[in-house]
């Protein structure tokens, strides 16, 4: 795939140096820019490419998608050009569920995965979700319940000039995590970190313990200080214990 010419991954400091390519999926409502300085803070070893989903950024004037197949299935074709070396998927709340269910969708397909799956911020799918559905309330009550589920930056629910540019991306990201269905399939051949907050009103410890039964490989659970979107504030260790595992498993295989 030639850099530039794929809207799907940008690349905020490309390596040419690295063995392993790690892609972010963001939270509902966010975009590639929330991993822009992640880059810095990793190993030679890793290029990260920043999943850019339509409507929003780059990407505004392009309808957003509210259908989890279909996005799924465009991610995943996107990632297959980038196939000349090992990746793995980093996904945070909604991208933590698109990206394992990628990483389903290329087994089906026949395609090589991630050598590992670093989730945070979600459920284990198979964990029935507890939280009120939104997605098509009228506009007042439905930004009422992004507040109520944390499930919206407070800097972005105070503007609103920016919220009427992002609710497009906003109603169609919570019509996919609101209308999920999970669908029972074998444990994943690869390893599942998982990153959860010790704070966080949405997920328990024990739905990220649950994480445990989609792999059959090596399981890891991380609790870290924060709300839900401790991915912010947290990054410096969630990007050490990243470079970790991943150093790992290049020197050892999966």
């Amino acid at each position: 795939m030639r850099r530039g010419l794929d809207p799907w991954v940008v690349f905020h400091r490309p390596n040419p140096l690295a063995s392993v390519r790690l892609f972010c999926l963001p939270y509902a409502g966010g975009s590639a820019s929330i991993f822009r300085s992640w880059p810095a803070a990793l190993s030679s070893e890793v290029e990260l490419g920043a999943i850019q989903l339509p409507g929003r950024e780059r990407r505004l004037g392009e309808p957003p998608i509210s259908h989890l197949p279909t996005l799924v299935e465009a991610v995943a074709g996107s990632l297959q050009g980038y196939a000349d070396m090992p990746f793995a998927i980093y996904g945070h709340s909604m991208g933590a569920m698109v990206g394992f269910e990628v990483a389903r969708h290329l087994r089906r397909e026949g395609k090589e995965g991630p050598v590992c799956l670093f989730l945070s911020g979600f459920r284990a799918p198979q964990r029935t979700n507890l939280h009120p559905l939104i997605y098509d309330l009228p506009e007042d009550e439905f930004l009422e319940g992004l507040r109520r589920l944390e499930g919206t930056p407070e800097e972005v629910l105070q503007n609103r000039e920016l919220l009427q540019i992002m609710m497009p991306a906003l109603r169609a990201d919570f019509t996919i995590v609101n209308t999920y269905i999970y669908t029972h399939e074998p444990p994943l051949d690869c390893p599942i970190s998982i990153f959860g907050s010790l704070e966080d009103s949405e997920v328990s410890r024990e739905d990220f313990e649950a994480w445990r039964e989609q792999t059959t490989r090596e399981f890891k659970l991380r609790m870290m200080p924060g709300g839900h979107f401790f991915l912010h504030t947290a990054y410096p260790a969630i990007l050490q214990a990243l470079g970790a595992d991943l150093s790992a498993i290049l020197k050892f295989g999966r």
